[in-house]
């Protein structure tokens, strides 16, 4: 049996607190690992009992706390007014390639707190006495429909029909002009 990853909340890593319990955590810890199974108990956090899963790591266990059934909302009204589309081939075929040139693995190290590195650096600011300025408001990001997009051109070497690829090489040719924002320092783009 799976456990279902929305009622997974928050990891702690376990380790026996001194000789005394060390050989009952060992062999909690293999035999669970032996039998490729997670352990289900219960822990008191924070004033409040939690249901934990136990799995080994190493010479250590994983305690994963799991979300009661009242926490976790049932998705069918929320996903119930989405329609059943029928998608392209070409539009799947795109959608694959994009997907593949920026796949890889998962690096956590890749990834930064934005919000809590630019608070700190606010922060400090503050501490060092200089004036604070309010950010500039950027406007919202333009979807686009990638099927209205011009191809790119990969796909143009595909096509087989040679009046089409014209149409769409020239497409690729028009250029989008560029204005810098000098309040911000971002590129606003124009037709």
């Amino acid at each position: 049996m799976k456990i279902d990853e929305r009622y997974m909340d928050s990891p702690y890593y376990l380790a026996p607190d001194g000789p005394v319990g060390q050989e009952a955590f060992a062999v909690i810890r293999d035999t669970i690992a032996k039998l490729n199974m997670v352990a289900l108990g219960r822990v008191v956090l924070a004033r409040r009992e939690h249901v934990i899963a136990l799995e080994p790591k190493g010479r250590g266990l994983v305690g994963m706390t799991l979300r009661y059934p009242y926490e976790v909302r049932d998705e069918k009204p929320y996903f119930e007014d989405i329609p059943e589309l029928k998608l392209s081939k070409e539009m799947l075929d795109l959608a694959a390639h994009i997907v593949q040139t920026k796949s890889g693995h998962f690096d956590p190290s890749q990834f930064e707190d934005r919000y809590e590195n630019a608070l700190t650096d606010l922060l400090k600011k503050k501490q060092a006495g200089e004036k604070i300025e309010a950010p500039c408001e950027t406007p919202p990001p333009r979807v686009v429909n990638p099927m209205e997009a011009p191809a790119p051109v990969w796909m143009l070497r595909k096509r087989r029909r040679p009046h089409r690829v014209h149409e769409l090489a020239g497409l690729l040719r028009r250029r989008q002009v560029g204005k810098v924002s000098r309040s911000c320092g971002e590129r606003l783009w124009t037709r």
